[in-house]
């Protein structure tokens, strides 16, 4: 196999993508577990387990504030080609639900995996995600504080987005990087409930660049240290940063903690009059084999915003089950 220069490619590949990534806005939802499967910020990760991966992710987010978002997401992603596993395949549906306001979306996720060495330890990928996105507002749940509104549609507004997703990902035994482009099209979308200008509309998702990162480092036999950062950009709302560090005991066990908080890198237009706090959660996390298939996790968020005073916090859960194929063994243990 004719070699591959992996930095020229990074490189190039990474500059292609920052340069159209002006105009980008952050509104999607966050899982704090993205780290066990990142095929939800990157559709690049398709294949990445070179093995089929089903997961159910729950999340819970402020408990104790009524209709606070809560959020449901299945996902399954594998290779189409177990001999070469070049190409990577992912189907994610979810749901998600604030107040008066429900998200429903279905995503196809197709990856191209390059091999960049003969001990097939490291692959370049490239995915493109293509899906559709329900937005509906159910005006029922709606009350004015003054008598009537007569912006108030009667029975509410549902907007139907339909929208493509790039990106790009690189990972070697110990090392991960990727970078995706999400929401290219939600800015796009319309209103198809009403023609009147003056009723209410569902909230309009704007794009989003993604930066993903890790390292896994050999403590002893047993013990593994996974760190990693997930950067979210949006050009005109808050930066946000995760910073997440996982121990990893006996491949098995995994414990960690992450810092969720905001990143001033210039001053933008939503900061005038503004006292938004830069911290926003911290985050403990747990996910364990149940069998060699099976795993199971949960991570609970504390708010360290005024929201504490009102909320208990935010709980999720994932389900992981992969599906191996007797056909190929896994060169290298999958901790990415």
């Amino acid at each position: 196999m004719a070699k591959i220069n992996s930095g020229k490619l990074l490189m190039g590949l990474f500059l292609l993508i920052s340069g159209i990534a002006p105009a980008l806005a952050q509104q999607n939802v966050q899982f704090t577990q993205y780290i066990f499967n990142s095929l939800s910020v990157n559709p690049a990760y398709a294949g990445y387990k070179e093995e089929w991966f089903a997961q159910m992710a729950l999340r819970k987010q402020w408990s104790g504030i009524k209709d606070a978002p809560q959020t449901g997401q299945v996902s399954i992603d594998g290779i189409l080609d177990s001999e070469k596993k070049r190409m990577g395949l992912g189907l994610q549906l979810a749901a998600d639900k604030l107040g008066p306001q429900l998200s429903n979306s279905a995503y196809l996720n197709y990856s191209y995996r390059l091999q960049l060495n003969s001990e097939d330890t490291k692959r370049l990928s490239f995915g493109l995600g293509a899906g559709v996105t329900q937005n509906s507002v159910d005006a029922s749940r709606l009350s004015a504080i003054n008598g009537s509104d007569q912006y108030l549609p009667k029975g509410g507004t549902t907007d139907i987005v339909p929208d493509i997703r790039f990106g790009a990902y690189y990972y070697s035994p110990k090392f991960y990087m990727g970078l995706s482009i999400m929401d290219a099209l939600s800015s796009a979308s319309k209103v198809s409930a009403t023609s009147d200008p003056n009723t209410i509309q569902p909230v309009k998702h704007m794009r989003h660049l993604y930066l993903i990162s890790g390292l896994l480092f050999d403590l002893d036999n047993q013990i593994k240290l996974r760190p990693s950062i997930l950067y979210k950009e949006d050009f005109k709302g808050p930066s946000s940063v995760d910073l997440n560090a996982m121990l990893i005991f006996n491949d098995r066990f995994w414990v960690g903690a992450g810092y969720r908080t905001g990143a001033k890198l210039w001053e933008k237009e939503y900061q005038e009059g503004q006292g938004i706090t830069s911290a926003n959660s911290f985050s403990g996390i747990v996910q364990f084999y149940i069998n060699e298939n099976l795993r199971l996790g949960y991570s609970y968020d504390y708010s360290t915003s005024s929201l504490r005073e009102v909320e208990s916090g935010s709980h999720e859960i994932t389900l992981g089950l992969t599906i191996p194929r007797k056909a190929y063994r896994i060169l290298s243990p999958r901790f990415f």
